[in-house]
């Protein structure tokens, strides 16, 4: 039994965590002034301790300190193999060992003022830690660890988020220089202390720093720390005993291939997985952010736990059977036997994981989809090479369309392409890339034909479908075949849509909904609403028989 979902325990480490970061981010940022002058660290120490030295603000700093530890002591103890992916493996380790790094400073800086009633200003604290070179060194270190462990956990949280590829780049400078700016105003508000510094060597004297304010017995202070130091090593190490403990019972998950992973009940199949060393595709890192991980469960099912809340939504989600399980989640109660949906093996998996996008993202794009009408006959009268070149003059005027607008192709099919704006812009930009593209690529294909008028029989006449929505992005296919493509409804429809100018003996058929979030108006155009497959609702249109002229209604472009 737990008392908490599994929901609510990410939720309160995230939000523990985010508390604590803004700690973490406003100290550094203190450290930093450093750069500028020993005056600047105190005021921004004054603005600092005014906030977080508060009644309200102690309350949330320790509570949430002490949440976090928890839950990650919690998430520790569910734990059924300590086999896990390097990141996971840094963040744990960094989160351990800061409570033993931080311990001296806490004590310095917290504990003993609270025994002495007198607080100490900038000058005093860097004159303590820069008393030794190990306290230095140590300090360093624990810097470093600090901000590694919220970079971790921050990625952790944001990878999976469709707006993270646009400011990754951002994201990552940030988590660079901020560290660098903190320990640079360590250093430089340290060397600034002047004839003090540097009358008392090159790390100060330890009894100098003594006599800079009153102190407490050093025996004391010597107690306290290792009194922390025992709690702290006391709780990790009881964690570690009571995930250990046989009483918690054991169950068999079995696998196709005959192997079986003996497991403590509480676990998750992914854990299992992980224990035996059995490969299993899990992106999003076994936190119910993806359905990589499913397994079907062919014996066992009955009486096992029902799908919490963020399990039952994914397989909602994807229209999952009965008997289809999320294994990160699927915490079996009994033996059970299950197959993983997603091969390792067979679906390229693991030269996925080492790509950008590998694990696939949901986003909102816009899809074009556009094809040669009547091409087949025009090619019947061609010699293959004639053919050939032809088409790859065709696919050239589309690529350059296409890119100079800023979308990607996504692929070639016959005579067709397939192309997808909005991987590194918001929707509204991708809607209007995908209309700017379709100007172009109409140009385009007047220009071929003005080219090759004395060798087609007929000029080549486009179909094109504009939709937008979202998409599942990410890489598919198998060994050399494995590319960057969007699989989803919204391709599907714009499918349709190209079909549907066809139909219509027009060059472009585009969803209302797109040119709307694209900002502009077609009034004057044909709209109609048409029906497609699997829906009740119908999708209104607009039909245009001329996409060259949509340059009329289109702001320029630079």
């Amino acid at each position: 039994m737990t008392i908490l979902s599994a929901n609510a325990r990410k939720k309160m480490h995230l939000i523990s965590g985010g508390a604590l970061g803004s700690f973490v981010l406003l100290r550094f940022f203190n450290h930093s002034l450093g750069l500028i002058s020993i005056g600047a660290m105190e005021a921004g120490r004054r603005v600092f301790t005014l906030i977080w030295q508060s009644v309200p603000g102690t309350v949330l700093l320790y509570g949430a300190l002490l949440l976090h530890f928890l839950m990650a002591l919690d998430s520790l103890y569910r734990r059924q193999t300590l086999r896990m992916p390097v990141g996971e493996a840094l963040k744990i380790i960094f989160g351990l060992s800061l409570p033993f790094l931080l311990i001296p400073h806490v004590v310095a800086a917290r504990v003993e003022p609270l025994l002495t009633g007198v607080a100490a200003d900038y000058p005093q604290i860097l004159r303590a830690l820069w008393s030794t070179s190990a306290g230095t060194t140590r300090q360093t270190i624990a810097l470093l660890f600090v901000w590694s462990h919220a970079c971790l956990g921050a990625w952790f949280w944001m990878r999976g988020r469709d707006w993270f590829p646009r400011y990754e780049f951002l994201l990552y400078t940030v988590a660079l220089l901020v560290p660098i700016f903190a320990l640079l105003g360590f250093v430089n508000g340290a060397r600034s202390l002047g004839r003090d510094y540097a009358e008392h060597g090159g790390y100060g004297d330890r009894a100098y720093v003594s006599e800079m304010r009153p102190r407490v017995d050093p025996a004391l202070a010597e107690n306290i720390r290792l009194a922390f130091y025992a709690g702290f090593a006391g709780l990790i190490g009881g964690t570690l005993a009571v995930r250990a403990l046989p009483a918690r019972g054991r169950i068999r998950v079995r696998y196709p291939d005959g192997r079986v992973a003996a497991v403590s009940r509480g676990f998750s199949v992914l854990e299992a997985s992980r224990a035996a060393g059995i490969p299993h595709v899990s992106i999003c890192g076994g936190r119910g952010r993806c359905s990589t991980c499913r397994v079907r469960v062919i014996e066992g099912l009955d009486g096992q736990p029902a799908p919490e809340t963020a399990e039952r939504a994914t397989l909602t989600r994807i229209g999952a059977p009965d008997n289809v399980r999320l294994a990160c989640q699927f915490r079996p109660t009994q033996n059970v036997t299950v197959v993983p949906i997603l091969d390792t093996d067979s679906l390229g998996i693991k030269t996925q994981l080492a790509r950008q996008n590998g694990g696939g993202r949901e986003r909102r794009v816009a899809v074009l989809f556009c094809d040669l009408r009547d091409f087949t006959r025009i090619a019947e009268h061609k010699l293959p090479y004639d053919t050939v070149f032809l088409l790859n003059r065709y696919f050239a005027v589309i690529g350059e369309a296409v890119e100079s607008s800023g979308g990607v192709i996504d692929k070639f099919i016959g005579d067709g392409a397939l192309a997808i704006f909005g991987l590194k812009t918001p929707l509204p930009d991708a809607c209007r890339q995908a209309l700017a593209a379709t100007v172009r690529l109409s140009a385009g294909i007047r220009t071929l034909n003005q080219t090759f008028e004395g060798e087609l029989e007929q000029p080549l006449r486009l179909a094109i479908g504009l939709h937008a929505g979202p998409a599942i992005v990410g890489e598919m296919g198998y060994g050399q075949a494995t590319s960057l493509t969007a699989v989803g409804d919204t391709i599907n429809t714009a499918s349709r849509l190209e079909g549907l100018a066809k139909e219509h003996d027009a060059e472009l058929a585009v969803s209302v909904e797109l040119v709307e979030r694209a900002g502009l108006s077609l009034e004057g155009y044909r709209r109609m609403d048409i029906g497609l497959r699997g829906r009740k609702a119908t999708l209104e249109t607009w039909i245009v028989e001329d996409a060259a002229r949509l340059s009329e209604v289109m702001p320029a472009q630079d």
